[in-house]
């Protein structure tokens, strides 16, 4: 069982930075970061694969997020600039196995973290 451990959120003005990381217990070869905001379904914001080779951007994110992922110490983090009102919500960090492959799909990934919640004032 991998445990994840969200940090960083919090409240910032529209146009702010936020960083969030996400501590793992062990290696996973997928980790991805979600949002749900409310009354709203959970979205994938952003994925990367074991050697970041491969990245993934939700649209609405692209060019103003990045992930990045240490697989030495199982961290990952996603910096978030140029924030958005419409970008509040609760932040999921993700992993998977090497099974279905590089996905935003929230049904692929087998662990998830408790969120960590994001808030941008206009």
């Amino acid at each position: 069982q991998v445990q994840l451990v969200e940090s960083g959120g919090g409240s910032v003005r529209a146009g702010g930075s936020l960083r969030l990381s996400c501590a793992a217990s062990q290696y996973t070869y997928y980790m991805a970061w979600f949002r749900q905001a409310p009354g709203k379904e959970r979205e994938g914001v952003a994925a990367i694969s074991h050697g970041s080779s491969d990245f993934l951007y939700a649209d609405s994110v692209r060019g103003r997020f990045i992930i990045s992922r240490d697989v030495i110490t199982h961290t990952m983090d996603l910096e978030m600039n140029n924030l958005k009102p419409e970008d509040t919500a609760m932040y999921y960090c993700a992993a998977a196995p090497d099974t279905w492959g590089l996905t935003l799909r929230p049904q692929n990934y087998t662990y998830w973290g408790q969120g960590t919640q994001v808030t941008v004032s206009s």
